[in-house]
């Protein structure tokens, strides 16, 4: 069984919206390995304590942290230090054996006014799971979901209704296929991020992605506070370091497997 971990990384709002780009980040892994996991990032968070005076039980939210906005204001890393804290996390989840998945939903290029931003985005993230743990080769590859408690209503109706149909776009034909998804039990538990490890990496995965999905985009901008450091460089530099844990065939279109909908 896998464990997956969601977070996200602009607004879901639509046809209304504050952030032209919506990310949904998963990172999951199989149950055996969560202690082992567990344990990696307790000991790297003594790490970053130790060399940077972040506490260990200090929830990270990696938009904030970077921005320097509360509740990481006053005493504290330096611009370049926060920059270096994020390289170190980066190398941290690409070292994990887990998986990532990555979908961003571009608004402007939606055209219905009915679009729903958070089902079609989590739509699209089980069913890159689905084809990765290929549960009808292994029908006992099963995964749970673990999310923000915000999120959870929302993400339990699409849960379900993937589970009864689910049509998947066909890459031969203009027409959709039907198949239900089968690896999914339980509905999505909420869990707060303050209590995950796992879901702080998720969010800073999310916000990683979202930089780069501006760049590739060209919709939206980076924050005017943003350290100096931060340019479009360090924001692939990070992608590559997320490299080694990312499902990269979640996407054919994108060589960090980053799935755009609308393409």
């Amino acid at each position: 069984m896998r464990i997956a971990y969601y977070d996200e990384s602009g607004d879901d709002g639509y046809p209304s919206f504050s952030s032209p780009l919506f990310v949904l980040s998963v990172l999951y892994l199989h149950y055996l390995k969560w202690q082992e996991s567990f344990e990696i990032i307790r000991r790297f968070r003594t790490d970053l304590r130790d060399a940077f005076g972040i506490p260990v039980r200090t929830e990270l939210h990696t938009k904030y942290f970077l921005l320097n906005k509360n509740p990481y204001r006053g005493p504290g890393p330096s611009d370049d230090s926060r920059v270096r804290v994020i390289d170190l996390f980066c190398d941290l989840i690409g070292g994990l054996d887990l998986r990532i998945v990555n979908v961003v939903i571009v608004k402007p290029r939606i055209k219905s006014p009915d679009y729903d931003v958070l089902d079609t985005a989590l739509t699209y993230s089980i069913q890159r799971i689905e084809n990765d743990l290929k549960p009808a080769q292994n029908p006992y590859e099963k995964v749970i979901v673990i999310t923000d408690s915000g999120r959870v209503g929302k993400m339990r109706r699409t849960a379900r209704r993937v589970q009864r149909i689910n049509f998947i776009p066909s890459r031969f034909s203009p027409t959709s296929y039907r198949q239900e998804i089968k690896s999914l039990i339980e509905d999505p538990l909420p869990k707060d991020s303050s209590q995950s490890y796992f879901i702080q990496l998720a969010d800073l995965v999310a916000f990683v992605v979202y930089l780069y999905s501006v760049l590739e985009t060209k919709e939206g901008a980076f924050h005017g506070r943003m350290p100096q450091e931060v340019q479009p460089a360090k924001v692939c530099e990070w992608m590559e370091r997320l490299k080694p844990s990312v499902n990269v065939l979640a996407s054919g279109r994108d060589s960090y497997g980053v799935v755009f909908h609308p393409a």
